[in-house]
């Protein structure tokens, strides 16, 4: 078995790719890269100028869960890199992520710190935040790189440049292909701690990321659709129904405040209709069982919650 394989999903990423490719040391580690039915000429770029680069490629565009499960799932390699094709990653990167996630069993991811390709001093991505009402950011966004410089426990890491423990997907789960794009990864990392495992951030690796490569721009009414009905789905598929009822005054709360802001923005039926959405598709999809076992863990990820609200009203005061 290999020790590391680099997972990168595609969809028309023809723009991107050369500077992707061409940052990874692709004799060194293997890359395997997953394409969504691409038709920018995408494949056969890879084809003529990365022969080393092992290709995937599905009929249509599944969304990235899927693409990157096919590649969790072809790869023997212990651990998995899954890097977005708008990033380009710097020196040591692979190797800083991989020293990081060794130190312990009990670490499921470990995210990289992703800079902004247009503006390098700025950080994209430091993790994810994820806090009672049920909102989720890029912790660090828009903050100088200097500011997020500390090794640390995450809520989760954002799958556009994260280390994942390979095995592990097989007691928890691959990533939803329900949720098509959006928050997949925050269900993977939340689905992780209940478990018991830990995700972590490490400054060391480093990438920069273009940033809606794929989708254009930060909001759009694809982006506001699919992540509101996602972040339902994910409510109630890792959360106890006792802890539902504990955050759903919060909740309530949250989802009001975000059908204002995309009010303003035209999209506030769109943030509604994804609403529904998730719950149309929480009353057809699993739930995580509840263990006993696992109360400890579903009460520290209860705490986290609170601090993080905790945090986030503080810092707009």
């Amino acid at each position: 078995m290999r020790k590391v394989a680099v997972v990168i999903p595609n969809l028309n990423g023809m723009a991107y790719l050369e500077a992707c490719l061409g940052s990874l040391e692709v004799q060194k580690y293997p890359v395997i890269m997953v394409d969504n039915g691409s038709t920018d000429g995408s494949v056969e770029f890879v084809k003529k100028y990365y022969p080393e680069v092992e290709l995937i490629c599905l009929d249509k565009n599944y969304g990235f869960c899927k693409a990157v499960n096919e590649g969790i799932k072809s790869c023997d390699a212990e651990f998995v890199i899954l890097l977005n094709n708008d990033t380009k990653a710097a020196v040591g990167f692979v190797e800083n992520l991989l020293n990081a996630i060794q130190q312990d069993e009990k670490i499921f991811s470990c995210q990289a710190k992703m800079m902004q390709m247009d503006k390098p001093d700025l950080i994209d991505s430091a993790g994810d935040f994820y806090c009672a009402l049920g909102w989720q950011r890029a912790r660090g966004k828009d903050c100088l790189g200097t500011s997020c410089s500390k090794a640390d426990e995450i809520f989760s890491s954002c799958g556009g440049a994260a280390i994942y423990r390979r095995d592990v997907f097989e007691k928890i789960g691959y990533f939803d292909e329900a949720h098509f794009a959006y928050l997949e990864d925050v269900d993977i990392g939340y689905r992780a701690r209940i478990a018991g495992y830990q995700n972590r951030f490490v400054p060391d690796a480093t990438v920069y990321h273009k940033g809606s490569g794929a989708t254009g721009s930060r909001y759009n009414r694809f982006k506001v659709e699919h992540s509101a009905k996602n972040n339902v789905y994910m409510i109630y598929k890792n959360m106890p129904y006792w802890q539902i009822v504990i955050n759903l005054p919060f909740l309530v709360i949250g989802w009001l405040i975000k059908f204002l802001f995309f009010s303003v923005k035209g999209m506030g039926p769109v943030y509604i209709k994804g609403l529904w959405k998730g719950v149309l598709l929480a009353r057809a999809g699993e739930k995580v069982s509840f263990l006993p076992e696992n109360l400890d863990n579903c009460w520290s990820i209860q705490l986290q919650l609170w601090k993080n609200l905790f945090l986030l009203l503080r810092k707009n005061q």
